[in-house]
């Protein structure tokens, strides 16, 4: 039996619904609870906390908008809520994925010159890179805006239809960031295991110190696996859709790429479980905001374990 394209609306606007609530639920536990908590107030956290609030964005600015795509039979690449959409959507996920980048950033400091690293990254390196990473997107928001579309032309969906611009957002927004956190993340990963092998060769050979150099290894691998894994993941599909669109001669349905992008913004719901469960102090930190304890007293000073 063929479900009708109402029926098929109608649960993907409950599906892009839950993933909207998702993004803000999640986001909103990282910033309540690095804002709150005073123990979380660091120069990293300053950089998750910003993308935190990128990532909430996406969440209550582009999920909406895109919802209404769902709903709506026509829009025009000339309209002007086209443009605004697709400057948000650009702007805001370009931020989220810049914010990545500098984590990335930090912690190669953290890991690979842990003495050198209060000094290299401090709260006004932190600040610099969070005024970068949204000064950079907003422009690129702004400059596809004004740059506009080429074809008045109604389609269920409005995807920028420029070359150039199609080649330059990819390029800024994905390709390079992406190879900056591969690069460094590997790099990270190759001085953690040497650390590793390390202490194992300079601390007595009992089984118990064996038994932790291999978690310490398996710890990392399974981290840097996770955040680059969900990233490219995420992303991938769709900078290869939008890059390949001219060339296919715009053979690619607009259906395929609407979907690739949520996938990308799904990136947006998963940085919270990725960034901040891996921590205990967040999780302890969100079990106490959730139970409500925070409201039953002054627990900013509290020591999350």
């Amino acid at each position: 039996m063929a479900i009708s394209p109402i029926t098929i609306r109608i649960l993907l606007g409950l599906l892009y619904g839950c993933v909207s609530v998702v993004i803000t639920c999640g986001n909103l536990l990282v910033i309540i609870s690095i804002t709150y908590f005073k123990q979380l107030h660091t120069a990293t956290n300053s950089l998750v906390l910003s993308l935190a609030v990128a990532d909430l964005l996406v969440g209550i600015v582009i999920c909406p908008f895109s919802m209404a795509q769902t709903e709506s039979s026509c829009w025009y690449y000339e309209s002007l809520l086209c443009k605004v959409k697709i400057s948000f959507d650009i702007a805001l996920n370009n931020s989220s994925i810049l914010h990545l980048c500098c984590i990335s950033v930090d912690r190669y400091y953290a890991v690979c010159q842990p003495l050198r690293y209060k000094t290299k990254i401090n709260v006004d390196v932190a600040t610099i890179m969070i005024l970068v990473s949204w000064s950079v997107s907003i422009m690129t928001g702004i400059g596809v805006m004004i740059a506009g579309f080429q074809k008045k032309k109604c389609v269920g969906s409005c995807p920028v239809h420029i070359q150039i611009i199609s080649t330059f957002v990819s390029t800024a927004s994905f390709y390079f960031p992406a190879s900056v956190m591969l690069s460094i993340y590997l790099k990270i990963f190759q001085v953690a295991q040497k650390q590793a092998h390390s202490i194992q060769n300079t601390v007595s050979q009992s089984t118990k110190s064996g038994v932790t150099v291999s978690k310490m290894e398996r710890k990392a691998t399974k981290t840097l696996a996770t955040v680059m894994g969900v990233f490219l993941t995420c992303w991938t599909p769709f900078f290869l859709c939008i890059t390949f669109q001219p060339v296919s001669n715009y053979a690619i349905p607009v259906s395929v790429i609407e979907t690739f992008s949520w996938l990308g913004r799904s990136n947006s719901m998963l940085n919270p479980f990725v960034y901040a469960f891996f921590y205990s102090w967040f999780r302890s930190a969100f079990r106490m905001i959730i139970s409500g304890k925070i409201f039953q007293g002054d627990f900013a000073n509290s020591k999350l374990h």
